[in-house]
């Protein structure tokens, strides 16, 4: 791809469901031109950006496309589930779900090292979306969720689907239609799709998941102490209506044990850390302040739900020094 194909080109910044609209009709000509009757492929992680590439290509070629739901056993609660729910029993999509979990798990056991858990996955992944790939036929077009700052960033292959780490005889033509986007412009271009709020205003997600959250070598025991107190973190922000207003919160669940008491004796168990950060452009980054009647609620939610927890501690750490994800 030429420099000159990556610069956004002159348009108006899309702001209102007019000006959604006005894309979609836009893109619906575009790549009916671009695929004709072709087949696409899209590796569909439930993310805004791969959901808002899936909408449009069903608008415009319907079971042309192909979708593969790759679950690596590090997704939030609920997640696959909701993939499944919107895009093959509303939508009607070609979708392929493989749960994927034990096998990636497996590769991971052990590591602690944060770089290692990220290559393990990305490289699981490209295994697993390549095994997927070659059981279809006809396939012509790879679909990408890029937005335009991947483009300014990394370049034009997003760095957390690793598509471009496919073997030479999988490189299909890209089709990009979110390219020259930024993030809050796909989540009106979502919206106006009719996609569901809860995918459109999705937090940002670090690619190998909750991966990133279960610190250190990951556990089964601990992944599932991180589900949990995250579900519970999400569903008590959106109750108190800061699901709109904090840019990221997460739990993190480190690999250390302090002592409790649990019916009466003494208990070894994990700390559970709440992380509630604003940011505009993800270079710095202010730690949320939270009602304590808040804090109070979650942390007993947490305590009494989530299994092996003795602790709730809320992150107050500013970026700089720390970073928002803690690996």
């Amino acid at each position: 791809m030429s420099e000159n194909s990556n610069k956004r080109p002159e348009m108006e910044r899309i702001t209102t469901p007019e000006l959604a609209e006005k894309f979609i009709a836009e893109q619906l000509d575009a790549l009916r031109a671009q695929i004709g009757e072709g087949r696409v492929l899209l590796a569909l992680s439930g993310g805004v950006d791969s959901s808002v590439v899936a909408a449009l290509l069903i608008r415009a070629v319907g079971k042309q496309l192909e979708c593969v739901h790759v679950n690596h056993g590090l997704m939030r609660k609920g997640e696959s589930e909701q993939v499944i729910e919107v895009f093959q029993n509303q939508l009607g999509a070609n979708l392929t779900y493989v749960d994927a979990a034990d096998r990636f798990l497996d590769k991971l056991a052990g590591v602690a090292d944060p770089e290692q858990k990220r290559k393990i996955i990305g490289a699981e992944f490209i295994r697993v979306f390549e095994e997927e790939a070659r059981k279809l036929e006809g396939i012509g077009f790879l679909a990408q969720g890029t937005i335009y700052p991947d483009i300014v960033e990394s370049g034009p292959v997003k760095s957390h689907h690793n598509v471009g780490g496919l073997p030479e005889d999988l490189k299909f033509e890209l089709v990009e239609p979110l390219k020259f986007l930024y993030k809050d412009e796909v989540r009106v271009v979502g919206k106006a799709l009719g996609l569901p709020d809860s995918m459109v205003y999705r937090q940002p997600f670090p690619g190998p998941g909750l991966g990133v959250r279960c610190v250190g070598a990951i556990t089964r025991e601990r992944l599932a102490a991180v589900r949990e107190s995250d579900a519970i973190l999400r569903e008590e922000f959106a109750a108190a209506g800061l699901d709109k207003r904090v840019w990221q919160y997460f739990t993190v669940v480190p690999p250390v044990t302090s002592t409790g008491v649990r019916d009466g004796r003494r208990v070894d168990a994990w700390p559970v850390v709440i992380r509630a950060v604003n940011t505009r452009d993800a270079m710095t980054a202010e730690v949320e302040p939270l009602d304590w009647p808040l804090i109070q609620k979650i942390t007993s939610r947490i305590l009494a739900e989530v299994p092996g927890v003795n602790r709730v501690l809320y992150d107050m750490s500013p970026k700089p020094p720390a970073t928002i994800e803690w690996e």
